[in-house]
């Protein structure tokens, strides 16, 4: 078992705060990704789990153990980091015994945890080679089996894939993924690549400016997502955006101006919201269709000129304008016929689109009967 619990977890350096009152409950064997742009505090928040860092107020609990106070050598984790940090003039195989021998294990149960997780890894022909003579990705390999061998309670993963290049991070991002199911063991796994935290994670914590934004699974963050932030932040590419007003409320729901004096009647909770206050409506881009509706007929379509394409084989991103200077994206097959220049008719659904109020702060949808999925921050 090791389960992991972050209890109002808050980091100061003097005035500042990195991390302000972090609660997330890390079940046993779970695969959990915290996930932000640079300096939002998540590398910080794994090194306190590590015990790399202290907290200045909150408990971490392994098991229902505090260990807030207890050194890093004893909590049972092993850290894998964004450099390598591979001894240069050791080989592979001692680079990963050396915190073995260190211990003091029996030389006979070192070589079979080494096999063990070089077999694992698939680096058994690289055991006598030194890290010089080693691509990225071996070097990874070496430094993830570093890890392995000390049979921890909790891996913690600190973006070990950036320094790669794209397409070995796509092969090792599945290495770590089969790693996961072949060790069934809890990992924490920290990014602020949010392809890698969708493709990869049981469930993702999004992180923002030392708050925890919003907790849940991959599909919840891009279905519900709480906020504008997150709705920006998850989804490649990234949610389209529209800043416009609440026109009327009723039963059905809140109707809002689109551009081109369109209006459009959203399936959401307008009891917080009145008539003329200013909302957004985020709409993805592949929500949005060209001249029919998607998953069904169009609630409104929208005129667009086509400014620029980008053609991505079997995908196309359409950069569009609509009235009123405002521009979207569009992912579409890459064998849609369209031009540059061209007039488009963009249809969109209300049920596929999302509104936010003024503070940013997602509108409830109706049948969601205003329930939101995971925590998020306070």
């Amino acid at each position: 078992m090791a389960e992991i619990r972050l209890a109002n977890i808050e980091k100061r350096y003097g005035d500042q705060t990195v991390l302000a009152n972090i609660n997330i409950d890390i079940a046993d064997r779970e695969f959990m990704v915290f996930v932000g742009p640079s300096g939002c505090g998540k590398t910080t928040l794994m090194r306190t789990i590590a015990g790399l860092e202290h907290p200045t107020s909150g408990q971490v609990f392994i098991d229902d153990q505090d260990i807030t106070d207890v050194p890093p050598s004893k909590r049972g984790v092993a850290m894998v980091f964004q450099s390598y940090a591979l001894y240069p003039h050791m080989s592979v195989r001692g680079n990963i015994t050396f915190a073995l021998k260190l211990a003091k294990m029996p030389a006979a149960q070192i070589d079979e945890a080494v096999h063990a997780a070089a077999d694992i890894l698939q680096i058994e022909h690289l055991l006598d080679r030194k890290p010089a003579a080693l691509s990225g990705g071996q070097r990874q390999r070496v430094a993830i089996g570093r890890a392995i061998v000390r049979d921890p309670k909790v891996f913690l993963f600190d973006e070990p894939l950036s320094n790669l290049d794209a397409a070995l991070r796509v092969q090792m991002r599945l290495e770590i993924i089969k790693l996961h199911q072949r060790l069934n063991a809890t990992m924490v796994y920290v990014t602020h690549d949010q392809i890698e935290a969708m493709t990869m994670a049981d469930r993702i914590a999004v992180i923002n400016q030392g708050r925890l934004e919003q907790l849940g699974t991959p599909l919840d963050l891009y279905d519900t997502p709480r906020n504008l932030f997150v709705a920006g932040f998850i989804g490649s590419p990234k949610m389209n955006f529209i800043k416009t007003h609440v026109e009327t409320i009723g039963a059905d729901g809140v109707t809002v101006k689109l551009p081109g004096d369109t209006k459009l009647t959203l399936p959401v909770d307008g009891s917080e919201l009145a008539p003329g206050s200013e909302v957004t409506l985020g709409v993805r881009p592949e929500h949005l269709g060209m001249g029919h509706g998607i998953d069904g007929p169009a609630d409104v379509t929208l005129s667009a000129r086509v400014l620029v394409i980008e053609h991505l084989g079997g995908e196309k991103l359409i950069h569009a304008q609509l009235d009123e200077d405002i521009e979207v994206e569009i992912k579409s097959s890459g064998h849609t016929p369209v031009e540059l220049g061209e007039r488009l008719d963009i249809a969109l659904r209300a049920t596929l689109c999302h509104l936010f109020d003024d503070q940013g702060n997602a509108v409830a949808h109706l049948h969601d009967g205003g329930a939101g999925n995971e925590a998020a921050a306070s």
